[in-house]
């Protein structure tokens, strides 16, 4: 009896939903096929560029907290990460060729690996999408805070320097404050507790949230419109920077060796978020057998050059192989600017900066509330997360949920731990989805496939290698945020197993009956 019913649970949890059933339903769902491989590449650079070349690359380079930076040799670390990506983009390109339908690594691990596999990808692209939003959302008020503070002649103290309590989390407000030798009792406490809030993240996050609520249709025009100036402003400081590089700053390359080159990969990998996102366009491309791999793997080899002549930049401006100041690891690109007296420059930087933050706070944004939507559809979360606004027909409940979720955030986590988390849930999901190119190439071998991951298995297996291996090294450099990525599976799992199990076996049941009740009336 007990082995009749684990036979039974492992069935359950490994059902995996039919290709054919997917194409069928995509078929039928109207969406209008525009997408050319131009169109994907422009859309996949705008959705990389932006948050990791603002946020993080300046953290990458110098390192943070007892964490080795790269140094000069970040070059060498972006290399790395965009080894790491391509192998996971051509198995993403293989599944979007194959099962051309919206949902990206949710939807092909639900054809491979099951049901339960399926729930464990969603919640690690919740992991990505939702604390990517709350390092965004952090980086973002830094660079307004650096806006701002130059124009301290014209505008009031409390809005050019407000206390740190106002404009950080506790965390790193304690941090800056024994840094300069300041008193820890400035910050005030309420009920015994610390109070610090970041108010311009928080104002961020409720402007995005009311936006998305409202429809994403002039979301996108505004994001589009601020890809164009981020991608203008970074060729401004390529530009204006490479007059103040002095080669000097380049030595040593790689003050940290190794572990600093590994450790810089691994952070600077937070700038690669979003290629995976065009997979979730295959049912608006016109050719997407050829156009999605062009897409992807094209937009990942030109964001890189772009990467690559910021940093060159970047180190050559500034020396990042011993101590650097606070400045730095906030809002590099306008720090370093602003060491040469550059008038102008900077502040065009940090207005470049904001606009392309924001754009891509809408898109992460977007992103976890839709990956959301996805798994309450499958009966994986409560169907009130599928409640649409009467008016904007837009899912309200869940993009308050999320936005208020990011506001918790923000008051518990910096830059680069969120960074942190955001990577470990990018690198898991990316591992899964090379899995599952071998799995489906072995349990159903005879799909067409138009475009193949090539010298399979070797490539795919290169791509668990590269972004396990990544993994397995930060954790001994990251303890706390390994420890986090460990409790976020863990919950994941108890919920999987205290609800969403349950639910769909309700939802099997009902399906049954629905067909038996349509037998009947058949019969009659």
């Amino acid at each position: 009896m007990k082995k009749h019913i684990l036979e039974g649970f492992f069935t359950k949890i490994l059902t995996r939903k039919n290709p054919e059933d997917m194409l069928e339903t995509a078929s039928k769902a109207g969406l209008e096929k525009t997408l050319t491989a131009i169109d994907l590449i422009i859309l996949g650079v705008g959705a990389i560029i932006g948050s990791g070349i603002f946020a993080v690359v300046g953290i990458a380079a110098a390192g943070e907290a007892g964490t080795p930076g790269a140094g000069p040799a970040l070059i060498v670390s972006m290399i790395i990460a965009t080894i790491a990506s391509i192998f996971s983009a051509m198995c993403y390109s293989e599944f979007s060729t194959m099962i051309p339908v919206a949902g990206g690594a949710y939807t092909y691990t639900f054809v491979t690996l099951g049901e339960f596999c399926a729930w464990i990808v969603g919640w690690l692209l919740t992991l990505e999408y939702l604390f990517g939003y709350i390092g965004v959302a952090c980086s973002w008020s830094k660079y307004v805070m650096n806006f701002l503070q130059r124009f301290s002649l014209y505008l009031p103290a409390w809005l050019t320097t407000p206390p740190e309590w106002l404009v950080d989390n506790y965390n790193s407000v304690k941090h800056t404050i024994e840094n300069t030798g300041g008193d820890i009792s400035t910050i005030p406490h309420i009920l015994g507790i610390p109070f610090c809030i970041n108010i311009p993240a928080i104002l961020i996050v409720v402007i995005t949230t009311a936006m998305l609520i409202k429809g994403t249709k002039d979301s996108t025009r505004m994001a589009a419109i601020m890809v164009f100036v981020k991608l203008s402003v970074i060729a401004l400081f390529v530009i204006f920077g490479a007059f103040c590089v002095r080669p000097e700053n380049w030595t040593p390359f790689a003050p940290n060796g190794f572990s600093g080159i590994l450790m810089g990969a691994f952070t600077i990998f937070f700038a690669y978020v979003g290629f995976d996102a065009l997979a979730t366009t295959a049912e608006e491309c016109k050719n997407p057998q050829k156009d999605l791999p062009i897409g992807i793997i094209g937009s990942l080899i030109i964001t890189t050059l772009v990467y690559i002549s910021v940093a060159l930049v970047l180190t050559g401006i500034y020396n990042t192989s011993g101590h650097v100041e606070q400045g730095f690891l906030n809002a590099p690109l306008a720090f370093v600017m602003n060491l040469h007296n550059i008038k102008i420059v900077p502040e065009l930087i940090s207005i470049g900066a904001i606009a392309g933050l924001t754009s891509v706070l809408m898109v992460l944004h977007l992103a976890t509330t839709r990956v959301l939507y996805a798994m309450s559809r499958d009966n994986f979360l409560p169907k009130v997360f599928q409640k649409l606004h009467p008016k904007f027909k837009t899912p309200h409940i869940l993009t308050l949920l999320v936005g208020f979720l990011c506001i918790i955030g923000t008051l518990t986590f910096n830059v680069s731990d969120a960074a942190n988390l955001c990577v470990y849930g990018t690198f898991a999901s990316f591992i899964v989805i090379c899995i599952a190119v071998l799995i489906l190439r072995h349990i159903d071998p005879e799909r067409p496939r138009p475009f193949k991951v090539p010298f399979s298995p070797l490539f795919p297996l290169l791509g668990i290698i590269c972004c396990g291996g990544l993994m397995i090294y930060s954790f001994k450099q990251l303890k706390d945020s390994s420890m986090l990525f460990g409790i976020w599976i863990i919950l994941g799992i108890i919920i999987y197993a205290l609800y969403g199990y349950s639910k769909n076996r309700k939802a099997e049941m009902n399906s049954i009956e629905v067909k038996e009740d349509d037998k009947e009336l058949i019969t009659k």
